[in-house]
């Protein structure tokens, strides 16, 4: 694993990891992150990746992880400004294999941001897992019963007081710049998610999305619903999708949960289904 420094449009740089294949690599893998989850929880499964032959790249936004400054009180960033971060990355992988196929592997938040990508034709292909649109209507009915707290108390009492969402501390979600929050907080409240919330520029961006999107949907997960599933794979309104369901039963697994597909546990289980998956989307044209 090699640690890299990414340099986004607008000049913030943040902290990218590198696993480089075993043998000929295949292709280029970028994992884009859930809300608040910092890279370095998909090390292990990224270092599996590289042994079946794929370069893969991480990330962390800018404000979290590695990416995080000393203090996020008054520290200016959105989602805007995480999609510029996930440009980097692709660009930064694009840059080292550039006539290899590039896919990109979103867990939650990082199946939703590619919609908004500037760089989309670089990108051959999404394998979304455990995404949804985060509308908090179509949540999973434990999360549902407490988002209303969350959304209209929480989050802009502990934003305002910190000047940043203290997320850690809360235990919930992880440490957030207020900018990303509110952002977020904004979107999860619309029932077009993202689209709806950011109006016409957002529903052209999501759809210019040409690359084919298959987006597992995971049927014990606590966080999202195959209901917010369709939502959010309907965002791409022009690119191909797929939406595979799979329960624990299928993996011979008590649970897996939101957070499961990348835990060493899969390693005999989901981690070669995922890679089976990323194999199967078609040969990117030439251009």
């Amino acid at each position: 694993m090699e640690r890299v420094t990414l340099e986004a449009s607008d000049g913030m740089r943040t902290a990218g990891r590198v696993y480089e294949a075993a043998g000929a690599p295949q292709g280029n893998v970028v994992i884009g992150g859930a809300m608040g989850v910092r890279q370095a929880f998909y090390a292990a499964f990224a270092h599996w990746l590289a042994s079946q032959g794929w370069r893969v790249t991480t990330f962390d936004y800018r404000g979290s992880g590695d990416s995080a400054p000393r203090s996020l009180r008054g520290y200016q960033a959105d989602l805007f400004d995480w999609t510029r971060d996930y440009e980097a990355a692709i660009d930064h992988a694009h840059a080292a294999l550039p006539g290899a196929p590039l896919y990109l592997l979103g867990h939650s938040l990082g199946a939703q941001l590619p919609g908004l990508l500037s760089n989309q034709h670089k990108v051959g292909g999404l394998l979304s897992v455990a995404a949804g649109s985060g509308y908090w209507r179509e949540n999973a009915p434990q999360l549902k019963r407490m988002v209303p707290y969350f959304w209209f108390v929480l989050v802009p009492v502990a934003t305002r007081l910190f000047g940043y969402f203290p997320g850690r501390m809360l235990r919930k979600v992880g440490d957030l710049p207020a900018g990303v929050i509110l952002q977020w907080r904004k979107w999860c409240l619309d029932p077009r998610y993202s689209v709806g919330a950011e109006g016409e520029v957002a529903r052209r961006a999501y759809a210019r999305a040409r690359f084919p999107v298959l987006a597992l949907s995971i049927n014990d997960d606590e966080l999202m619903t195959l209901e917010g599933t369709h939502s959010l794979v309907s965002l791409y309104e022009n690119a191909p999708s797929v939406i595979q369901r799979i329960a624990p039963a299928d993996l011979a697994v008590p649970r897996i949960g939101h957070f499961g597909p990348f835990r060493s546990e899969q390693e005999t289980k989901l981690w070669p289904r995922m890679a089976e998956w990323l194999r199967s989307f078609p040969a990117p044209r030439s251009t």
